[in-house]
């Protein structure tokens, strides 16, 4: 019944709303005396930052249309290359001068699928594009899938992530970003044993749940410290008729957003505090800024519950991978079976999600790759999302993943 009365009570805040929409008109149109007095700043700000507490975030958008490549301009175009119920594989198609002959390596960068959308990881992708031929998995909104289309697990996951890899085809290079980190190398491990010729050339884990037991974070502990099913009795509920997955199991995106909020509330109420004096002060700079990040962060999608529980109850709570017991689709993992894919890991010295030494443990489980063909990067300084956005991503991380897949091209 949790969902049904969230959307009552959204429901029940739209008279409100629709107030608050009339007195940000009335007070914040440049048009309008009041707006230019202290009081009507004050209304006006009050009642935007209202609105965006209580407004629905959809899926932004990407927004990625040029890149340089080489010293001169391409177009990007975006463009839906293969599709599942669960997710789109995006391609971030380079427009090249008709001279070009380029063959930059193609990446595929795997996205999480624990709440934000992949639009989370927009840096990274503006970030590759100058040197290589971009692919990301974009996660689809389980309320928006209808029941008939079956349960998604963490096998399928798994195979989810194969069957990208085989579509780009010979010579991909993988980057998983965070909770994906154990399914890829899963489906690489099983790649490598069955000899397939497309298994990639290199895999870039960055802050991924490797191994939760070294140098475990909040994150880790509240996991460990519950029963699967107090999970599911406590986070699971039924998708609301007015959705196309009416009646599919999940774990709600506005859950999950509360869980985001409350482990840092003080910073997240400062944040808006700011943007209301940012606002009455005539700021504008700065309540953009806030406007775009919130954009990002409030925009969550509701997770299958079947995947949810498994990521749980494989990767947090049994650390299945790490003891050499997972299994999928009825065979053993055994990421010793590597011996083509480069591995190179990546963690955030002040990584407060995956802690520092969880990822690296990838080296230890796939025992047979030379050492030559392994590589490790403790970033000082960053933590979770530093490592794969903004400007120390850009002018530190990002110069040695694509060195690194160049070296093992």
């Amino acid at each position: 019944m949790i969902y049904q009365m969230h959307e009552m009570q959204h429901a029940a805040v739209s008279p409100l709303r629709a107030w608050a929409q009339l007195n940000a008109s009335l007070f914040g149109s440049p048009f309008s005396a009041l707006s230019y007095t202290p009081v009507g700043k004050a209304v006006a700000a009050g009642c935007e930052l209202m609105l965006r507490v209580t407004q629905r975030y959809d899926r932004p958008h990407f927004g990625i249309t040029e890149t340089t490549v080489g010293r001169n301009a391409a177009a990007v175009h975006e463009d839906v290359v293969a599709e599942e119920p669960f997710c789109r594989l995006l391609h971030f198609r380079r427009e090249f001068q008709q001279n070009s002959r380029r063959k930059d390596p193609r990446v595929l960068i795997v996205a999480p699928l624990s709440g934000h959308y992949a639009t989370l990881l927009r840096d990274t992708v503006r970030t590759l594009l100058p040197d290589h031929d971009v692919y990301i998995t974009d996660w689809t909104d389980a309320r928006m899938v209808p029941v008939y289309d079956g349960a998604f697990h963490f096998d399928d996951y798994v195979a989810y992530v194969q069957k990208f890899i085989r579509f780009i085809g010979p010579g991909t290079h993988v980057i998983s970003v965070c909770q994906p980190t154990v399914p890829v190398l899963a489906a690489i491990s099983l790649m490598a044993e069955d000899g397939d010729p497309l298994t990639p050339r290199t895999m870039t884990m960055m802050g991924g749940p490797i191994d939760t037991r070294i140098n475990p974070t909040g994150v880790n502990d509240y996991a460990r410290r519950h029963h699967i099913k107090w999970f599911e009795n406590k986070v699971i509920t039924r998708v609301p008729a007015k959705y196309p997955g009416f009646m599919r199991r999940v774990y709600p995106g506005f859950l999950q957003h509360a869980g985001f909020v409350w482990m840092n509330p003080e910073r997240h109420i400062d944040a808006h505090w700011d943007f209301f004096n940012h606002l009455v002060e005539g700021d504008g700079d700065s309540a953009e800024g806030h406007r775009r990040f919130y954009d990002e962060y409030n925009a969550v999608m509701d997770l299958p519950a079947e995947y949810y529980l498994d990521t749980l109850e494989r990767v947090f709570m049994h650390h299945l991978l790490a003891k050499g017991g997972l299994d999928v689709a009825g065979r053993r993992v055994a990421p010793s079976a590597i011996r083509n894919t480069a591995l190179f890991t990546i963690e955030g010295e002040l990584d407060d999600i995956s802690g520092p030494g969880q990822t690296h443990a990838a080296h230890a489980l796939c025992a047979r790759l030379p050492a030559r063909m392994k590589q490790h990067y403790l970033a000082p300084g960053l933590g979770h999302y530093g490592i794969f956005s903004g400007r120390r991503f850009r002018e530190t991380v990002y110069p040695k993943i694509r060195d690194f897949i160049r070296a093992h091209g």
